[in-house]
């Protein structure tokens, strides 16, 4: 019997010949993430006095740069003092800062057949890069950072086939939360996408698919190298890779077939994801006060693109404050070259700095009592944005645009 993607990268890095659903493996790592806000949640006291090397590690300031408390500046100032005494290369902070997710595909760091590990649950989103990576605790990320290897449980792997072609403002967004509408989570388990729409997918949308996979409880969430991720990767890999494709013969613990035609603009209500989407034109009654577009799931160019179509010629709703984060310090470079931004700032959005800040709760963007967001970031979990008594629903980029307009949650195709 074949192996899939996973089985067949665990097994590389594992040395274990046959692996199957319920072993567990120590396996090397080909890159340890850290990030900054690890160093405050710890207060510097898991900082290793050692590290299995330094060329295999990257620190990246995405949480909270600029810091926005005293605590937080002195995070980051252990963080500097930790890539100072190893002497770390791949460090990624103020002017060359970026969502760590984002970072890892833009600088051809994450790279087909590789592990990664890193102290964020949704470091799945390499797996849109042909890449093993998942989230670690703080002990695990220690043993990673100190030994460069990582247990797993080798889990049962789902294949999602994707048929045909996306209506419009119909977007990848859209496709996950009626997976996760229909579907539920996939916890323990590992995740394939496939099919022809998959294979005409361009890379936002394997990202945004990817990184959303954390919010289906999947483990890894893994994409085929194929002629777009090539592509990609064309002039920007910082080394050689070696793809890893599933065998024919795999076995799936379940195979779905998603028509993705049949799929409309869809809005997660608040407070889970499973199976907790609905229509987004049948919550034209529902006021917000705050849209937020951004994250590792949609602070793309593509996004920008998208929201600044929609807001252009128009203007945010009186009593709603619209704001847009680039997943890098590159993207929004793009986006001001593009004229995206001025569109977005004349329309009277906020086009903030690259930070996870709006997305975890912890600034640019936090929310109040009692008030209600729709965001194209990751979580709509109570109290996920800032206040529990706050409402998060989920859209896509283009729901989110058209709903910062009409002052309540809009359905993108009624403009």
């Amino acid at each position: 019997m074949g192996h899939t993607i996973t089985e067949k990268i665990l097994s590389a890095h594992s040395g274990k010949k046959e692996i199957a659903p319920g072993d567990i493996v120590m396996a090397d790592l080909d890159l340890v993430v850290d990030l900054d806000i690890v160093f405050g949640i710890t207060d510097g006291h898991q900082v290793p006095k050692s590290i299995f090397d330094p060329d295999k590690i990257v620190v990246v300031a995405d949480h909270t740069v600029p810091a926005p408390s005293i605590s937080a500046a002195n995070a980051m100032r252990r963080m500097r003092q930790f890539v100072e005494k190893f002497e770390i290369e791949k460090f990624f902070a103020e002017g060359r800062h970026g969502i760590a997710h984002v970072i890892l595909g833009e600088e051809g760091l994450a790279l087909p057949g590789m592990t990664i590990a890193c102290d964020d649950s949704h470091s799945c989103s390499s797996g849109a890069l042909n890449c093993l990576a998942r989230g670690l605790g703080l002990a695990d990320m220690m043993y990673a950072l100190c030994k460069g290897q990582a247990w797993y449980m080798v889990g049962p792997t789902v294949k999602l086939i994707l048929d045909g072609n996306l209506n419009e403002r119909v977007y990848a967004r859209d496709i996950l939360h009626h997976i996760a509408n229909v579907y539920g989570a996939f916890p323990g388990k590992n995740l394939e996408w496939d099919g022809d729409a998959v294979a005409a997918m361009p890379m936002q949308g394997r990202f945004t698919l990817a990184t959303l996979s954390a919010e289906l409880s999947a483990e890894f969430s893994l994409f085929r190298h194929d002629d777009i991720l090539r592509k990609y990767l064309n002039g920007r890999a910082s080394k050689g890779y070696e793809p890893v494709d599933p065998d024919p013969d795999a076995a799936y613990d379940e195979v779905i077939r998603i028509d993705i035609s049949k799929i409309e603009p869809l809005v997660v209500l608040p407070h889970k994801v499973a199976h907790n989407a609905t229509e987004a034109n049948l919550l034209a009654e529902t006021r917000i006060d705050q849209a937020f577009i951004g994250s590792c799931a949609n602070g793309r160019i593509e996004d920008f693109e998208v929201a600044a179509e929609i807001m252009s010629g128009r203007q945010v709703a009186p009593g709603v404050r619209m704001i847009v984060t680039p997943g890098s310090q590159k993207v929004l470079q793009e986006a001001l070259a593009k004229g995206y931004v001025e569109t977005l700032m004349s329309a009277g959005a906020v086009v903030t700095n690259s930070t996870c800040g709006a997305c975890y709760g912890g600034h640019m963007g936090v929310l109040g009592d009692g008030e209600v967001c729709i965001t194209a970031s990751t979580r709509n979990f109570q109290g996920r944005m800032g206040s529990s008594e706050a409402e998060i629903y989920l859209g896509s980029p283009a729901t989110v645009a058209a709903s910062a307009v009409r002052g309540f949650i809009t359905d993108p195709r009624d403009l």
